[in-house]
């Protein structure tokens, strides 16, 4: 078993992470990740929003590792289940894969948190447990794993970026055409005087 841990420190406040975290796929920075179904949402009696999700997913694997599965194309799903705590201000995603876990199982957790010294700020801590299983050399493809998902860790925090911008521009356009609505009413009223 080989433990891949990760912190790191966005420039947004928690609400805003939160709210990019939930629409983060799909994306350009990581186009191997192509479907998301919510199988189950709901809130809780203390107010938190628990999400279950399917993703659905294409991995990379060498053509060699293909051909001996005998296909060309490998869609791989994970299961993901995340409690968004408003009070306390948490955001806690775990994930597992649920295809080929008879030769891999990969466990992550997100932690989602404000900054302790800077509210402005959201701190995301990352671990990911991974096992192979079956294969005599698992703790070398267990270290080759762990690089790969720090790759791919890289990637989301790219993506995150890129959705808090689209939001932002989102809410920046509904701001204008607000205010373009509100404004017409008045300008045609002054122009009828």
């Amino acid at each position: 078993m080989k433990i891949w841990t990760s912190e790191h420190i966005f420039n947004h406040p928690w609400e805003t992470v939160t709210k990019a975290a939930m629409q983060k796929y799909p994306n350009p920075m990581n186009p191997s990740v192509f479907g998301v179904d919510v199988l189950d949402r709901s809130v809780d009696t203390e107010g938190r929003l628990h999400s279950t999700r399917l993703l659905s997913t294409e991995w990379g694997l060498p053509a060699l590792a293909k051909s001996m599965f005998g296909v060309t194309r490998t869609c791989t799903y994970v299961q993901e289940h995340s409690v968004v705590d408003p009070k306390q201000q948490t955001f806690e995603l775990q994930s597992t894969n649920i295809s080929f876990t008879n030769l891999v199982s990969v466990d992550e957790k997100l932690t989602y948190k404000p900054h302790p010294q800077d509210p402005e700020k959201t701190v995301l801590t990352q671990e990911a447990l991974i096992s192979v299983k079956g294969v005599s050399l698992s703790n070398h493809l267990e270290g080759l794993m762990a690089k790969t998902i720090s790759v791919n860790a890289s990637k989301g925090r790219e993506a995150m970026e890129w959705v808090i911008r689209r939001l932002n521009t989102e809410i920046e356009e509904l701001t204008a055409t607000a205010r373009g609505t509100m404004r017409s009413p008045m300008a045609a009223a002054v122009a009828d005087k």
